[in-house]
């Protein structure tokens, strides 16, 4: 049996995020993306992953 008492709460915040990486991550690998638009998407992907303090 785990312990869930040493996991932090996986809030409806945590997926919210996830979501949103997601989405980010769906949206850099769509065709016909300019390269502006992949670097927008990928500086904006840096920039929530560093938010939550995952990169």
């Amino acid at each position: 049996m785990t312990n869930t008492a040493d996991k932090p709460a996986y809030t409806c915040n945590d997926y919210r995020i996830e979501m949103i990486l997601l989405s980010l991550a769906q949206r850099l690998n769509k065709p016909g993306l300019s390269e502006a638009e992949k670097q927008e998407i990928t500086a904006e992907i840096k920039q929530v992953k560093a938010e939550m303090g995952m990169e």
